[in-house]
């Protein structure tokens, strides 16, 4: 059984829609009232998923922590991924990209690491603890500023799912048709206000004020927060 999908009709395959990140998870807050009850948590996604999780947490008052994944980047190329990993090393990989650039698994394996080690450095900087309680029986609400590929998000699914959640929901501001089709098989329901098509999808198009977040200016949010 396939996710369901929930947009804002409004919103479809427009541009510059959301201020900031801050503006589209208050946007995201209000679609997801009335989806959850008072067993869930939000799970943000660092960096770009971390004001717009807050903002989440915040309007719906459900404990926030984060979950740190991360791409697999190309070696020659570091704006570019073939997959992505999860600091407990849940590894998701885009198997026609592999097999389109001829990937060995030495390679491959470096990559994990060099990201697993990343994964750590920030974890240790950023590091907000899970909620004691845990996600077993609750509602896990994953958190990002986008969906581009959709593969990052599926390693933090994957993730989630080992800590044995009732249900887990997709909350993204904005998405590609794409990314939606390879998550939908995995979770239970997706909330993405703004899903476009096309072959060229950047998440900072829906944007007005988009910027990276450096490591102090996450640790800023979530002091403030």
């Amino acid at each position: 059984m396939e996710a369901e999908v929930i947009d804002d009709p409004r919103l479809r395959e427009r541009t510059h829609i959301f201020k900031d990140r801050f503006h589209a998870g208050i946007l995201l807050a209000e679609r997801l009232k009335g989806l959850i009850g008072r067993e869930a948590n939000v799970l943000a996604i660092p960096a770009g998923g971390v004001p717009v999780g807050v903002m989440v947490s915040k309007k719906l008052n459900l404990d926030l922590e984060l979950l740190f994944v991360r791409k697999l980047h190309l070696p020659w190329d570091p704006e570019a991924g073939f997959g992505a990993v999860s600091l407990d090393g849940a590894v998701v990989l885009n198997q026609r990209l592999v097999d389109e650039l001829e990937l060995d698994e030495a390679l491959i394996k470096r990559c994990i690491e060099k990201e697993i080690e990343e994964l750590k450095r920030r974890a240790r900087i950023l590091g907000r603890s899970p909620s004691t309680s845990g996600l077993e029986g609750k509602t896990a609400i994953l958190v990002d500023d986008g969906l581009a590929s959709g593969f990052t998000m599926l390693a933090a699914v994957k993730s989630a799912r080992e800590r044995r959640p009732k249900e887990i929901i997709i909350a993204a501001p904005t998405g590609s048709r794409s990314a939606i089709s390879l998550l939908k098989p995995h979770v239970e329901r997706i909330v993405c206000l703004n899903i476009r098509s096309g072959l060229i999808f950047a998440v900072a198009d829906a944007y007005m004020e988009w910027c990276d977040l450096s490591d102090e200016e996450i640790i800023k949010i979530l002091h403030e927060s």
